[in-house]
């Protein structure tokens, strides 16, 4: 079967392995995005991820009560180790090779970021989660997947939300939300859409690596998505 891409850089939120909890990993989302990415693989894509940590700690929420910003910033950093080797465990359930690569150094449980290995493993059919975003305070995890998007050469960012795509407004706060199909990098930076930071999508545009937000609740988009197919917002 012929695909678009060939290297996707997957992004997702700690929030989308919560499922229908209110904090937390359920199992049941784990087995579905596992069994999809699973799909990319079979049909010979090059698949890495970056997962955020919110569904178990937000730095900057606490922050915001008087911690200090690096210190809350670092605990999010292991949330999303944490999520990594969850997603590892559920992939590897599915018969792939998976390797977790953190940013902060953990070397009981995963491996150091290199992007040499990290390509190598790309090469080698194994599927790479990065972890611990960039391994720096006040960059998030958003920013942590355009970087290393372009690090990998990756010919697309896929992020994965709760909603369609990028709207006008909050579509689950404002019904007469309408969804944007196309948009350009600066337009999405002057208009403030809120879909990726202001770092992250300059880095995008400047590497002219295009992003695809899509719903991640729809079983199947992505590997529709690899094979050329529109769904959710292309920034471009």
């Amino acid at each position: 079967m012929a695909t678009k891409y060939k290297r996707i850089l997957l992004k997702l939120s700690g929030e989308a392995l919560m499922g229908d909890q209110d904090f937390g990993i359920d199992p049941k989302v784990l087995e579905r995005v596992s069994a999809e990415i699973k799909e990319l693989v079979d049909n010979k894509i090059e698949i890495a991820l970056v997962i955020g940590g919110g569904n178990i700690f937000r730095g900057m929420s606490l922050a915001a009560s008087g911690m200090n910003r690096t210190t809350g910033d670092h605990m999010g950093m292991l949330a999303t180790v944490i999520n990594a080797l969850a997603l590892q465990d559920a992939i590897e359930h599915q018969g792939l090779q998976v390797r977790v690569m953190s940013a902060l150094a953990i070397n009981q449980v995963c491996e150091d970021y290199i992007r040499r290995r990290a390509v190598r493993h790309l090469e080698k059919g194994r599927v790479v989660i990065f972890a611990a975003g960039t391994g720096n305070p006040f960059f998030t995890t958003d920013t942590a997947a355009s970087l290393r998007g372009t690090e990998i050469d990756a010919d697309i960012v896929l992020k994965g939300t709760r909603v369609d795509g990028i709207y006008t407004a909050d579509p689950e706060k404002d019904p007469a939300a309408t969804m944007y199909e196309k948009l350009g990098y600066d337009q999405v930076i002057e208009e403030k859409l809120a879909v990726m930071d202001t770092t992250a999508m300059v880095l995008c545009r400047d590497n002219k690596i295009p992003i695809r937000v899509f719903n991640m609740n729809k079983s199947g988009l992505m590997l529709k998505i690899a094979l050329g197919e529109s769904f959710g917002t292309l920034v471009e």
